[in-house]
C-alpha cells in the first residue's frame, strides 16, 4: 500500500485531550496568522539568515516554546497524580505513559539543548572578537534540522501516537515484539535528526574558538564562559556519536530484524544501556557546563573583580570533562554487574564531586570582601547554588550502591535530577538570557519583574521537588499513575502547587521580554563583555571588535537551501517511519541532488 501503515485509524481521535490540545492549537494559529502578514519581510530575512545573532535568537525563542509544551505535561502528569488515589485518574495508561516520555525528550533535548546553543551562537563570537562563527551556513542548517526534529516529535500528536516506555528507550521494550506501534520510530527519528544538528553545531563552536580568536587572545586568556562551552562542544563532539550509533542500530533491530539487543536471538540489553548511559551521563555535563560558565562571568562583572584561581578554574571545567566519561554505570547499579565493578563507578562518581566543589569555591571566594552583590542576577546565583547543592548531595547518596538498591526507581530519583537540572542548568541559563538581555535584544528588563520571577522560580522548584525526596523515602515509584498509599496523597498535593507556582514563574519570564524598555547605553554594553582577567593581562578592550559587531551592519549572506534541506530530511524520516518506501526513495534522491547543490553554493 502506498501509504504504509498510515490510515484513519492512527488519528487518535479517540482520546478526548488530544482533540481538546489539537482544537487550541488551531485557533492560536487563526488568533497569529493575520498579526504575522505585517512582519512577513522581518520573518523572511530572519529564516534564510547566516547572522549568528539571529540565529541564535530563533533558537531562544523555540526552545521557549518547547518548554511550554514540556512543562504541560509535567503538569498533566502531577494533576494525574493527585487524582489516582484508589482510581485511574483522568489519562489513561496509555496517555499517561506517552506524556512522561514526550516530558524527558522535549526537556533535554528541544529546551535545554537549544537554550544553550541559542546563548552560545550569540555570545561566543562577540566574546573572542570573531564577525561570526565559522561555517555560517552550517549554522543555519543545524537550526533547521532542531527545528524538523521539534516538528516530528509534535506531529506525534496527531498521526500515531509517542513512544511510551521512557525517555530512554531500553530495550527489550523498544523491540518490535513489545511495541510494535510507531511511537519508538519516532522517537528514534527525532533523536536521529536533532543529534546529527547538534554534531554539526559543536564542530561549528570548537573550530570557531580554535582559529577565529584575534590576536594574542591565548587559550588560557580566554572568558571562563568560552572554556566551559568549549569544553562542553568537545563533550558533544565525542558523546553524540555514540546516540547517533546506537539509535541507528535499535532502528535496524526494529524493521530489519538485525537482533543487536534481542536476547532470544543472542543479542545484549546490556549491552544498550552501557551505550546509552556512555553518552547520557556526559549529557549532564554538556548541559551544566556553560551554566558554570555563566555565573562565573555574572559573579566576576557584578563583583567587580577577577575570577578567584582563575586557572584552577579552568582545570576542574577539563578534570569534569574528562571524568565525566568514566561514571556511567552508576545508572544502573541495581542491574548486577557485580561488586567490583558498582565500587569502581561508585569512586569514580564521587571523585567527579571534587572539580565540582572547586568552582563552587572559586564563586565564594571571588564573592567575598566585595561590593554591591546585590543585584536579580547574585539572587539568580543564589538560587542556583542552593537548588544545585541540594541536587548535588542527594547524588552522593546515589552513588552509594547500597542505598542506590533502595532509591533506585523512586521518587527520590526524580527530585535529585530535576533539582540538578533545574537548579543548575535551566537556572543558568535564565540568568544568562537576564545578564545579556541588552546585549541580545537591545533592551532592558525591568529589575523588579526579575526578583519576582526569581523568588517564584526558587519557591516553586523547592516546593515541587522537595516532596519527591520524601516520596522516594517512602517507597513512591517514579511513573505511578495510580496508588493506594494514603500517606502519599498530601505530598503530592504540595508538589502540584509547586508545579503552579512555577507555571506562573514561566509566565512571568515570557511577560517579562515585552514588558522592557529601550537602553542605548554604551557604557552598560561595554562592562557586560570585558573580562576582568584579561583586563589584568592583556589591555584587549571589547570595544572596537564588540562595536563593530553589535553595531554596524554586516553583511550576511542568505540561503534557502538549510531550510529546504531540512524539510526534505524530515519528509525523508516520516515517510521511513510509516514505512511508505516508495515515497522514502523519491525524498532520498532529492535529498542527494538538494546536498550537493548546496555543496556547490
Amino acid at each position: 500500500m502506498i501509504f504504509g501503515r498510515l490510515n484513519y485509524n492512527s488519528i487518535p481521535i479517540r482520546e478526548n485531550i488530544i482533540n481538546f490540545l489539537f482544537f487550541i492549537i488551531i485557533i492560536i494559529i487563526i488568533i497569529i496568522l493575520p498579526f504575522l502578514n505585517a512582519f512577513k519581510k522581518k520573518i523572511k530575512s530572519y529564516l534564510t539568515s547566516y547572522d549568528h545573532k539571529k540565529i541564535g535568537k530563533l533558537y531562544l525563542f523555540i526552545s521557549f516554546i518547547m518548554l511550554i509544551r514540556g512543562f504541560t505535561d509535567a503538569l498533566m502528569m502531577r494533576l494525574q497524580q493527585i487524582l489516582s488515589y484508589n482510581h485511574y485518574g483522568y489519562l489513561s495508561s496509555n496517555h499517561y505513559s506517552q506524556i512522561f516520555t514526550a516530558h524527558g525528550v522535549i526537556m533535554i533535548f528541544f529546551v535545554a539543548m537549544p537554550f544553550m546553543i541559542g546563548i552560545m551562537n550569540i555570545i561566543i563570537p562577540l566574546q573572542i572578537g570573531a564577525i561570526d562563527v565559522i561555517f555560517p551556513s552550517l549554522n543555519l542548517l543545524s537550526f533547521w534540522m532542531t527545528f524538523f526534529s521539534i516538528i516530528l516529535i509534535n506531529i506525534s500528536l496527531i498521526f500515531g501516537e509517542f513512544s511510551k516506555i521512557g525517555w530512554l528507550s531500553y530495550p527489550p521494550l523498544s523491540e518490535i515484539t513489545f511495541s510494535p506501534w510507531v511511537g519508538v520510530d519516532y522517537w528514534i527519528w527525532s533523536l536521529q535528526i536533532s543529534g546529527v544538528s547538534t554534531l554539526i553545531t559543536s564542530i561549528n563552536f570548537i573550530t570557531t574558538i580554535i582559529k577565529c580568536r584575534k590576536k594574542n587572545l591565548f587559550f588560557f586568556k580566554l572568558p571562563i564562559f568560552i572554556w566551559t562551552c568549549f569544553c562542553s562542544n568537545i563533550l558533544i563532539l565525542v558523546s553524540f556519536p555514540i546516540l547517533n550509533i546506537l539509535i541507528t542500530m535499535l532502528f535496524l533491530d526494529r524493521n530489519f530484524n538485525f537482533h543487536f539487543f534481542s536476547a532470544f536471538y543472542g543479542g545484549q540489553q546490556i549491552l544498550y544501556l552501557n551505550l546509552i548511559w556512555a553518552w547520557g551521563h556526559p549529557e549532564v555535563y554538556i548541559l551544566i557546563l556553560p551554566s558554570f560558565g555563566i555565573f562565573t562571568e555574572i559573579l566576576s562583572n557584578i563583583c567587580k573583580k577577577t575570577i578567584f584561581a582563575y586557572n584552577s578554574l579552568i582545570y576542574a571545567t577539563i578534570s569534569i570533562t574528562i571524568l565525566s566519561f568514566i561514571v556511567w554505570l552508576h545508572h544502573f547499579f541495581t542491574m548486577g554487574s557485580g561488586f567490583s565493578t558498582n565500587i569502581f563507578f561508585s569512586i569514580s562518581t564521587m571523585i567527579i564531586a571534587i572539580p565540582t566543589g572547586v568552582k563552587i569555591f572559586n564563586w565564594i571566594f571571588t564573592i567575598l570582601f566585595s561590593k554591591n552583590k546585590i543585584s536579580p542576577l547574585f539572587c539568580w546565583f543564589l538560587s542556583f547554588i542552593i537548588i544545585f547543592s541540594i541536587g548535588g548531595f542527594s547524588g552522593v547518596i546515589l552513588s552509594i550502591p547500597n542505598l542506590d538498591f533502595i532509591f533506585h526507581n523512586s521518587m527520590f530519583l526524580i527530585a535529585h535530577f530535576h533539582s540538578v537540572i533545574i537548579g543548575g542548568v535551566l537556572f543558568g541559563y535564565l540568568a544568562g538570557i537576564n545578564y545579556w538581555f541588552p546585549i541580545i535584544f537591545n533592551k532592558q528588563n525591568y529589575n523588579f519583574l526579575i526578583y519576582i520571577n526569581i523568588i517564584l522560580w526558587f519557591i516553586g522548584v523547592i516546593t515541587t521537588f522537595f516532596p519527591f525526596f520524601l516520596l522516594g523515602y517512602l517507597g513512591m515509584y517514579r511513573r505511578s499513575n495510580f496508588f493506594f498509599n494514603l500517606k502519599w496523597i498530601i505530598l503530592l498535593k504540595i508538589s502540584f502547587f509547586g508545579s503552579l507556582l512555577i507555571l506562573i514563574s514561566i509566565l512571568l519570564q515570557i511577560i517579562n521580554f515585552f514588558l522592557n524598555k529601550k537602553n542605548l547605553n554604551l557604557n552598560n554594553y561595554e562592562q557586560l563583555f570585558i573580562n576582568n582577567h584579561i583586563l589584568k593581562n592583556e589591555n584587549f578592550l571589547y570595544k572596537k571588535y564588540f562595536l563593530k559587531n553589535y553595531f554596524f551592519k554586516i553583511k550576511h549572506e542568505k540561503s534557502i537551501f538549510p531550510f529546504i534541506i531540512s524539510l526534505f530530511l524530515f519528509l525523508f524520516a516520516f515517510f521511513i517511519i510509516w514505512w511508505m518506501w516508495d515515497f522514502v526513495i523519491i525524498t532520498l534522491f532529492f535529498l542527494i541532488i538538494l546536498i550537493i547543490l548546496y555543496i556547490y553554493e
